[in-house]
C-alpha cells in the first residue's frame, strides 16, 4: 500500500479522496493549495502525489515542473478539463499520468499500483552498488549505435549516453527489441503503462517526442511513425 500525497483545493473531494483511499489500505496527506504540496514533497517521503491542476494559488503544471527540479515522485493529475492540449501539457512537464473527473475508485487506485510498482523498480535499480554497475556480466541490449542496459536502466547512443526516466527506457527497450518490427499504440501501451491504458495514445505522442528529442532524431530516421497505427525503430 502507498504513502499518498493527496493535493486538491476542493475540501469535499479532499474528504472523500482520503475516505476512499484509507479504506484501500493506502496512508493519506491532504493538503489544499501548491504551496503546502511542494513543501510536503520537498520535506517529506512519499510514495505518489496526486494533484488536481486546478489550485488557488499556483498552476498545477507549474508545481509539475518546479517538483521535476529536484524529485522523481510519480505524480498523478486529477483534472475536470477533457482536453487532449491540456493533458498532453501535464504530461510534457513530467507527470506521469493524468486522470480526468469524474472517475471510479477502482480505477484511481489501479493506477496508484501501477505507479508506484514501476517506482519501487526503478528505485531498486538507483541503488545497485557502483560494483553492479560495471559488472560486465549483467543483461545488455545492443542495436547498432544503441546499448541498453536492461538491469540498470542504463542507454547509450552512439557512444555517448543517455538521460532517460524509467518510462523513456521502457518505451525504447520494448521497440528496441522488436526492432524493425511495426509497434501498435495499444502494445506499447500494454507494455509500458498497463492494460488500463490501452487507448491513451497521446501519451505516447509525448514521449516520442521526447526519445526524438534525445536521440537528436528531428526527422524521424530513427524512430519511425506509422500514422494510425504504432511506432517501429530502424538502427540500420
Amino acid at each position: 500500500m502507498a504513502n499518498i500525497l493527496l493535493t486538491d483545493d476542493d475540501r469535499s473531494i479532499l474528504k472523500a479522496l482520503k475516505i476512499g483511499l484509507t479504506s484501500k489500505g493506502h496512508t493519506v496527506t491532504a493538503v489544499a493549495n501548491g504551496e503546502e504540496c511542494l513543501a510536503q514533497v520537498t520535506y517529506g517521503t512519499y510514495d505518489i502525489l496526486i494533484l488536481d491542476l486546478g489550485l488557488p494559488d499556483y498552476d498545477g503544471v507549474d508545481i509539475v515542473k518546479h517538483i521535476r527540479q529536484f524529485s522523481d515522485i510519480p505524480i498523478l493529475v486529477l483534472s475536470a478539463t477533457h482536453l487532449e492540449s491540456t493533458k498532453v501539457r501535464a504530461l510534457d512537464s513530467g507527470a506521469d499520468d493524468y486522470v480526468t473527473k469524474p472517475f471510479g475508485m477502482a480505477e484511481l487506485n489501479a493506477r496508484i499500483r501501477s505507479l508506484t510498482k514501476k517506482y519501487a523498480k526503478l528505485m531498486q535499480h538507483s541503488q545497485t552498488t557502483a560494483y553492479d554497475r560495471n559488472n560486465n556480466d549483467q543483461p545488455s541490449l545492443k542495436i547498432g549505435k544503441l546499448t541498453l542496459d536492461m538491469i540498470h536502466y542504463g542507454a547509450e547512443f552512439d557512444g555517448l549516453p543517455l538521460n532517460l526516466t524509467a518510462k523513456e527506457f521502457e518505451i525504447l527497450a520494448y521497440l528496441a527489441k522488436n526492432t524493425g518490427k511495426v509497434c501498435t499504440h495499444r502494445m506499447i501501451l500494454n507494455d509500458v503503462w498497463g492494460d488500463q491504458y490501452s487507448h491513451e495514445t497521446e501519451y505516447l505522442r509525448v514521449y516520442i517526442y521526447r526519445l526524438r528529442k534525445k536521440l537528436n532524431d528531428g526527422q524521424g530516421k530513427y524512430l519511425i511513425s506509422n500514422p494510425g497505427i504504432g511506432y517501429s525503430l530502424n538502427l540500420d
